[in-house]
């Protein structure tokens, strides 16, 4: 009998610096375009990734809870997707 193992259920795709997360653990991200661009990850405690050069077509795993609210920070141009868990 076969599975099915996921860990994030939820995504958000942004273009531009975002707060719309408010909790909830972090799976990584996915980065569809960049041209220099940048992302940098954040929450009331501190930072969870300092600012990150980033390329297209590359998946960023990082596994961290966030809470009170998480800060994606877009330098440059950037289409990217967020997958997470609440």
């Amino acid at each position: 009998m076969t599975q099915e193992v996921y860990e994030g259920d939820k995504r958000l795709n942004f273009t531009a610096t975002n707060t719309t997360l408010k909790s909830g653990s972090l799976l990584g991200v996915l980065v569809a375009s960049a041209d220099t661009g940048t992302l940098k990850f954040a929450d009331p405690d501190g930072t969870i990734v300092n600012t990150m050069s980033v390329a297209a077509g590359t998946f960023y795993r990082i596994p961290c809870r966030f809470k009170g609210g998480l800060t994606i920070t877009v330098g440059g141009t950037v289409d990217a997707t967020v997958f997470y868990k609440t």
